[in-house]
């Protein structure tokens, strides 16, 4: 950090002042111990930003974005079990046809200037949302935002019942500028180099620091030596992320839940996994808890639905009955017409059984794990042609349909729709069930306990359809150096979710 490397200047000049002599033989030099004040300077609490845009809903940049949760807040915010909480959202009403969805603001809350939240700045945050590149996937149902009385309106083109889980949108001050005003803890110095904690914020309670230095970093490589050499106190990464990047020294990490799943995509229109019966038996051919926990190093979460196991959606049963079972993949081949011969290789209709499997080698943890499930599958008998392709290679074989199943990554909204997957642009095995589309559209519509029904009936058929495998949800992870905090609950969108309860030294 900067105060050190002025310190360190600082103490060599006094030594210069002393005298330069050697020290006579035998005799050993200590140096001053730092006084208080030096020990707290030390120990500032420091985080990265760079020269990129710091707007919290146009901004791209991964390192400014991960600032967003101190400045700004959303009409609801998402534990770590994405579950949609209320924010600068005090209560919210329904239209019996789920279209029309109106949120009325919470009273008293202001901007870091001051001035008051209102339902033009709510409404006019949203609709840039939906114009940008960061939110407008998520935004893609809502048809219009209106501003009334205190409340803010939105329109959908299809229901959603969870759409809260959707609205963690930054909420900033109409026509702000380039860094616009927001509602959360901290403001930012005018210098750009410090946030302020604001003695106004309408939570209350005391925050963990008063100030927070930051620190002007230009790349990725900037950003890990910087951090290795302890300059900064916190970092966010995907440490299994595609280009993931590599932080030494001694560090603690805090993971959280994420919506990214890796899953296997099956070709459901020709070639051997055109049968439901044969998919459902791969489905227990998959080791998944080796998948999670030794191949992407603990960072990820076993599944077998499109669904984060932190989510009460979850069906706990389903996961024991789907679980990795190589008796139970036997079993199932057999009943989908597969003949095992004297060597021990499966056949079907007379011929070999032989999968093309495609993996994308952009991502190591991915590739290492689809190699591990081919050995797995020809340790089985089934014969496994894996290709390792570059990225464009990758995604023309399955917009051609060349393969028979792939290793494929998605990062899911946080209402967790598994439609690209079935109806829409990752459905490259072209999957058809007009009734599990149904259940789907029933899943989409349902909110409360129907949403809860809705998902189990939506799950049972996939399970019974298997047009995909889910193996696991990868994780996101927060970076301190040891002991610079304590009390950390990071969430997918924010790592300082509920900051009132860290501790900084």
């Amino acid at each position: 950090m900067r105060l050190r490397r002025l310190w360190g200047l600082l103490l060599a000049g006094l030594l210069l002042l002393a005298g330069c002599a050697a020290p006579e033989a035998g005799e050993t030099q200590t140096p001053p111990a730092p006084s208080p004040s030096q020990e707290v300077q030390s120990r500032v609490f420091t985080l990265a930003r760079t020269q990129e845009s710091l707007h919290p809903i146009l901004s791209t940049d991964r390192v400014n974005l991960a600032l967003t949760g101190l400045l700004s807040e959303g009409l609801f915010e998402l534990d770590q079990s994405f579950q949609p909480q209320n924010v600068l959202c005090q209560s919210y009403q329904v239209s019996e046809d789920g279209l029309t969805w109106t949120f009325a603001l919470r009273a008293g809350v202001t901007f870091s200037d001051g001035s008051a939240l209102t339902a033009g700045d709510a409404a006019a945050s949203l609709e840039l949302a939906r114009t940008s590149d960061r939110f407008s996937g998520r935004l893609a149902g809502v048809r219009q935002v209106t501003a009334g009385e205190g409340t803010v309106t939105v329109t959908l083109s299809a229901p959603n019942g969870a759409l809260p889980a959707l609205l963690d949108i930054p909420i900033v001050k109409e026509g702000g500028g380039a860094v616009p005003l927001g509602t959360g803890p901290y403001v930012l110095d005018p210098s750009g180099e410090v946030l302020t904690a604001r003695a106004d914020w309408w939570r209350g309670g005391a925050l963990p620091a008063e100030s927070i230095p930051l620190v002007t970093i230009r790349a990725a490589d900037d950003l890990i030596y910087t951090f290795d050499i302890g300059d900064l106190s916190l970092v966010t990464a995907d440490l299994t992320g595609t280009g993931a990047l590599g932080f030494a020294g001694d560090h603690e990490v805090w993971d959280c839940p994420s919506t990214t799943m890796i899953y296997i995509g099956y070709n459901c229109a020709q070639g051997p996994c055109a049968g439901a019966a044969l998919r459902r038996a791969l489905d227990r051919a998959w080791d998944r808890s080796t998948v999670a926990a030794a191949l992407f190093s603990r960072h990820a979460q076993a599944a077998v639905l499109p669904v984060h196991p932190a989510s009460p959606l979850y069906d706990g049963e389903m996961d024991q009955r789907r679980g990795y079972s190589p008796q139970v993949l036997e079993e199932l081949l057999v009943q989908a017409g597969c003949v095992r011969g004297q060597e021990g290789n499966w056949t079907q209709n007379g011929s070999p059984l032989a999968l093309t499997f495609l993996v994308n080698t952009d991502n190591t943890f991915r590739l290492s794990a689809a190699e591990y499930l081919a050995e797995e599958l020809t340790r089985a008998g089934i014969s496994v042609d894996l290709q390792k392709l570059p990225w464009n290679d990758y995604l023309q074989a399955l917009e051609r349909g060349n393969f028979d199943l792939y290793l494929g990554a998605t990062t899911l909204s946080a209402d967790f729709d598994p439609a690209p997957l079935l109806t829409g642009d990752l459905n490259y095995g072209g999957y058809v069930n007009f009734q599990t589309s149904a259940l789907l559209g029933a899943y989409q519509g349902a909110s409360g306990e129907a949403r809860t029904s809705a998902a189990s009936a939506l799950w049972a058929a996939l399970e019974t359809e298997v047009p995909f495998s889910t193996l696991c949800f990868t994780n996101q992870s927060v970076l301190t150096q040891r002991g610079a905090a304590s009390g950390l609950t990071p969430t997918q969108q924010n790592p300082f979710y509920n900051i009132g309860s860290w501790s900084i030294p």
